[in-house]
């Protein structure tokens, strides 16, 4: 979630205070929870155009309507700019997008609860005003000049310094939605094992999911240009970060890398001050630019955590951040496919045997290729359908072994299924909706709108 981190407000004065902030994120196995974040497009039904800030059927006004369910605002200045509630927020990205960072919950059937619910109440407020929320993982029809910009500080930060440092920054902040899901650790040593998981098949994670093969209504030839824009986003700060595989990674490691990445603000009083480009290191010193004199709090290093966007990211928490937004089915398999992945021993074992021989670059090829290609991507002698096999049954057992059951009786590898033809067919969301566009739409990308509508 896009807003001033929660942390204490303790000086900064060593970077050993920063290590043992991570140090905090271990949790016992039995606090292990699950938190489901998805982002999707508000548009107005009559005219396909996004929705302004402002106005009688804007996003503030839906905002203001969610309030009925018991949704508390979180302002920036006069603007409520996120909504809290029972541990999770609705909150806003760039472009408007409308995010539901969902509460940390013990089950998978827990989180599909969520989403129904929240869902139901976006739906009923949305009706109110006219509005719809398209399911892509990169917006089919809106120009970066058509999409609005949210009244959020940090943002008008970054606006300014993603061109700077790759030619798809922007699209990213303003035209991308995505599903990721947040995952405990037991130990340092539990985090590392989960984090190289988590990275090697983040890629594998994207063809499954790849659901963004339009851009300002034309096929581009690609079936995730989420995937894609992140791949020229900002080098200091995305991709697979290979140190991770090293020998020597840990909680402190992982700080060295932070400390890094050039910083984008310093948030006060209710305001963001411009860093942009700044370094971390120079503000524990007391010497950054932007606010020389002053030291960081553990607030600053927390917010400055969030700027960081590799493919998995580590906060108390470990986040997989590489797969597109799409139908509900699938926003709840997101979860589904990790948490079967990283929460059984016996799964997470056996994930890292399928990878643990693979070489840095070859996992960097398999993610610069699935863009385009999906489940036809190679690594080896294998495709990624191949491989997304062997993954989604280790997850499924992994499920089966938690014995998570509903009021059916259902485990939680239930919540696969949606997978299961796009494994054994290895055509993707992307794929069948490209075949459409191009088939009973006519190549008239408003088609999107009704047919990818939640």
């Amino acid at each position: 979630m896009s807003v001033p981190a929660n942390a204490p407000a303790t000086p900064v004065e060593s970077k050993r205070q920063l290590v043992e902030y991570l140090e905090r994120g271990p949790k016992p196995r039995e606090r292990w929870r699950i938190g489901t974040e998805h982002e999707k497009f508000g548009f107005n039904r009559d005219s396909l155009r996004p929705l302004p800030y402002d106005g009688p059927a804007g996003v503030h006004a839906l905002l203001d309507g969610l309030t009925q369910f018991g949704w508390v605002p979180l302002m920036e200045g006069p603007n409520p700019i996120a909504l809290t509630r029972d541990g999770a927020a609705i909150s806003l990205e760039p472009g408007g997008q409308f995010e539901l960072s969902g509460a940390p919950l013990e089950t998978l059937h827990q989180t599909r609860a969520e989403l129904d619910q929240h869902f139901a109440e976006v739906g009923e407020v949305g009706a109110e005003l006219n509005a719809g929320f398209l399911g892509l993982g990169f917006n089919p029809k809106w120009s970066r000049d058509e999409t609005p910009v949210m009244p959020k500080g940090r943002y008008g930060i970054m606006r300014r310094y993603m061109p700077k440092k790759g030619a798809h920054g922007l699209d990213m902040m303003f035209r991308t939605c995505t599903v990721q899901v947040n995952l405990d650790f037991a130990s340092e040593a539990d985090m590392v094992n989960k984090f190289r998981v988590a990275l090697a098949l983040q890629p594998i994670a994207t063809a499954l999911f790849a659901n963004s093969p339009f851009v300002e209504g034309r096929d581009t030839g690609l079936l995730s240009n989420r995937a894609f824009a992140w791949t020229d986003t900002d080098p200091d700060r995305c991709g697979l970060i290979p140190f991770v595989f090293e020998g020597g990674m840990g909680f402190e490691r992982y700080v060295d890398y932070a400390l890094d990445v050039p910083m984008y603000f310093v948030y006060r009083d209710g305001r963001y001050i411009d860093a942009a480009g700044q370094s971390f290191r120079d503000f524990i010193a007391g010497r950054l630019p932007a606010f020389p004199g002053e030291l960081p709090t553990l607030k600053d290093w927390a917010d400055h955590l969030t700027t960081l966007f590799p493919e998995a990211r580590l906060k108390h928490f470990l986040e997989m951040r590489g797969a597109d937004a799409g139908s509900l089915p699938r926003l709840a398999a997101l979860p589904a496919l990790w948490v079967g992945l990283l929460y059984d021993d016996a799964a997470q074992a056996a994930a890292w045997a399928l990878v643990k021989d693979w070489k840095p670059e070859e996992r960097e090829q398999l993610r610069r290729d699935v863009p385009r290609l999906a489940l036809r991507a190679r690594l080896r002698n294998r495709t990624a359908q191949e491989i997304a096999r062997d993954v989604l049954a280790i997850a499924r057992a992994g499920l089966k072994a938690r014995r998570r059951l509903n009021e059916a009786g259902l485990d939680e590898s239930v919540h696969l299924d949606t997978l299961d033809a796009v494994v054994a067919t290895g055509r993707t969301a992307a794929e069948d909706i490209r075949d459409r566009f191009h088939g009973p739409w006519g190549e008239n990308i408003d088609r999107a709108f009704h047919e990818a509508v939640y």
